[in-house]
């Protein structure tokens, strides 16, 4: 799995003029699940998720994380991710999972974020969405479940 994320003050999913998630500070995390993606992927890339230490802390310092600064998480599916610009100008996405796969890989991603007791707030997946977002920082982080070395 392939994961953007981004510190944030607020962000939010609008899919047909409708809010369909919205956060204040916290993770705006866009989620890529490639072929042959597995459970594991999801495990490692929610654990960092809800692990990740790079809130500032009284001295200026990266060192809190989520539950330190009751942040939430918004979690938008994004096969786009695993576009392959190498050849071409338009990019492939033969690597990108199949969709029923990708849903399932992303649904377990946003459960084992909430089994860190993270409130989850999510896009529609495979909607056209809208995503709106204050990057804080700006803090931006790829985690990606096959570059474990």
């Amino acid at each position: 799995m392939r994961i953007v994320i981004q510190r944030v003050s607020f962000a939010e999913v609008v899919v047909d003029e409708v809010v369909v998630g919205r956060i204040d500070a916290g993770f705006l995390a866009l989620v890529g699940a490639e072929e042959g993606d597995a459970s594991a992927d999801a495990a490692y890339c929610a654990e960092k998720t809800a692990g990740l230490r790079v809130f500032t802390d009284a001295d200026g310092k990266m060192n809190l994380g989520l539950k330190d600064v009751n942040g939430k998480v918004l979690a938008v599916s994004q096969f786009t991710l695993l576009g392959d610009t190498r050849r071409g100008r338009r990019p492939s996405f033969v690597r990108a999972a199949r969709p029923e796969a990708a849903k399932l890989l992303f649904d377990e991603y946003v459960q084992r974020v909430k089994q860190f007791d993270v409130p989850v707030e999510t896009g529609t997946f495979q909607a056209h969405m809208q995503v709106s977002l204050n990057n804080d920082g700006p803090v931006t982080i790829l985690l990606d479940s096959r570059r474990l070395a």
